[in-house]
């Protein structure tokens, strides 16, 4: 029989996203930004206070849905419980987006395409600047991004499910959300976002650690190497400013046998060669592997 992890995966690359007009994550994304539009604050305390209550209402709004819909299924009829669960679970993980989106850059780099496929990465992918990356820095950024979002887009949700059910997944995907839209450096957003990027930060830890174990196992499906990922992840994972995204990249680096870097920032597996585009695919494998794999234990843990 199938399990509810199994059919949103099942269902995630059968059918894609939703449409925008009622998917639940374009709801928190309209919440959060009109929350935006209306902070009045002019000091970093008050930025600070304000980010945090939009946080803080999202989150009791996006509990409240959770639980609606986890109680409302606890109706459905036993027999069919597990498919209802999966689909209503799907809008909240997203991997057939990212593997579309990665391997479209790559079609576009083999086609010798590089402006449309550095508008597609600055589109879809990254939140970086592309307009000067070359080409192997764009080949890099795109694997990192399929590494990182198996963590942010997958396995973290499935985790919250499991924990929490649908209240927890989507619990999980608004905190995500807010990260994505307010976690930034900038004169803005350094305040403003300061609890959605801690509150991030801490929902990831155990996720971002799943994934690089996920990623060391499914390699070689990319004909990747599961010894050497764990190496590079134990050694190099730290090496990130942030405290969860260095596992996935780092592991799938190894993985791979790549060296990736962010231009000033960091490098990951620094002795390796340099990525070239069919990695790409070669990543996308690994992650489409690691993520059938999360969705079938995930309901046996």
């Amino acid at each position: 029989m199938l399990t509810p992890a199994v059919t949103s995966l099942i269902a995630d690359l059968s059918l894609g996203e939703p449409p925008t007009t009622w998917h639940p994550t374009a709801a928190m994304g309209s919440w959060i930004s009109a929350c935006r539009r209306l902070r009045r604050s002019s000091n970093s305390l008050g930025a600070a206070l304000e980010g945090a209550m939009t946080v803080a209402s999202g989150m009791a709004l996006t509990a409240a849905a959770g639980h609606a819909a986890d109680r409302l299924i606890e109706r459905a009829p036993v027999g069919q419980r597990a498919l209802v669960e999966g689909l209503a679970l799907k809008p909240a993980l997203s991997i057939n987006a990212l593997l579309r989106a990665a391997r479209r850059v790559q079609n576009l780099l083999a086609g010798n395409r590089v402006d449309a496929a550095r508008r597609a990465l600055g589109r879809d992918l990254v939140s970086r600047d592309t307009r000067d990356l070359s080409v192997t820095e764009m080949i890099g950024a795109t694997i990192e991004s399929v590494a990182e979002n198996l963590s942010d887009s997958f396995v973290g949700p499935l985790i919250a499910f499991r924990l929490g059910g649908l209240r927890g997944a989507y619990l999980y995907r608004f905190i995500n959300t807010a990260d994505a839209m307010l976690g930034y450096h900038t004169p803005e957003l350094e305040w403003f976002g300061k609890t959605a990027a801690r509150l991030d930060d801490v929902a990831n830890l155990l996720p971002a650690r799943s994934s690089a174990v996920l990623i060391a196992i499914a390699a070689p499906f990319g004909g990747g190497s599961s010894r050497r990922a764990i190496h590079v992840a134990s050694r190099d994972a730290r090496r990130t400013e942030s405290p969860n995204a260095g596992w996935p990249m780092a592991a799938m680096a190894g993985a791979l046998n790549v060296r990736l870097t962010k231009r000033g920032h960091y490098t990951l597996n620094s002795r390796a060669r340099e990525p070239v585009a069919s990695d790409i695919g070669r990543s996308c494998s690994i992650v489409l592997a690691a993520s059938a794999l999360a969705a079938t234990m995930v309901d046996a843990l």
